[in-house]
């Protein structure tokens, strides 16, 4: 039998579980200082954590601050990140976005999102991981995992990015946004896939209000 309750009465029991399940959960980009992680970042848009920290490797023993991504030309950066999708485009962005920093901020990457965001290549949600990974802010960062399992948790119903993180920062306390952000991507990943969700396998599913769920 579905359970038909409101989230808000399920939402401390799936906050248990997840912390639980995913008690270590955190982001899978790998990164030693947050202009590492803003690049990581950048070079994540539509490409896996996996293959960007194989990107990367090699990246971060060039480049350890902007001027060192200014100090290449175009065509060597693109050498350097190819392999990553939209490697072109998003090479400009890190030049672009290396000029600004060092012309806006003294090179110093900002720790607030309205500043983040006027980075090219930076958007909300990369925002949001950056002030919440790299400065330990709160933040609710929603990709694809994130905006999937909060909506079949019941948790949201919103049908932009930005009107599910307003969802769950109204209803989750500020302390557990970042927590909670990596517990629900780490569940989308092993569980709650978008194709063929492991259902039988998942400690939410008496909680899940997903109408497709396997009775």
């Amino acid at each position: 039998m579905q359970n038909t309750a409101h989230p808000s009465k399920n939402l401390s029991r799936i906050l248990e579980i997840l912390e639980q399940e995913y008690p270590e959960a955190r982001t899978a980009l790998q990164y030693r200082t947050p202009f590492e992680l803003l690049l990581a970042v950048i070079l994540s848009a539509q490409t896996t954590d996996k293959q960007v920290n194989r990107i990367t490797e090699g990246l971060f023993r060039r480049i350890q601050g902007p001027r060192d991504v200014l100090a290449l030309d175009l065509s060597q950066l693109e050498e350097l990140v190819k392999g990553c999708g939209l490697y072109r485009q998003k090479s400009r962005q890190i030049q672009e976005t290396s000029r600004v920093l060092l012309e806006k901020y003294n090179g110093v990457i900002p720790d607030t999102r309205e500043k983040l965001m006027t980075l090219p290549g930076v958007g909300r949600k990369s925002a949001n991981v950056i002030i919440s990974t790299a400065f330990g802010l709160p933040a609710m960062a929603v990709d694809t995992h994130v905006m999937r399992v909060s909506k079949r948790l019941g948790l949201a119903r919103g049908k932009t990015p930005v009107q599910v993180e307003e969802e769950l920062c109204r209803m989750l306390p500020e302390e557990s946004w970042t927590a909670t952000h990596h517990r629900l991507i780490a569940h989308g990943r092993a569980i709650c896939r978008s194709r063929n969700p492991a259902c039988s396998a998942c400690p939410l599913f008496p909680l899940c209000l997903h109408p497709d769920k396997p009775a």
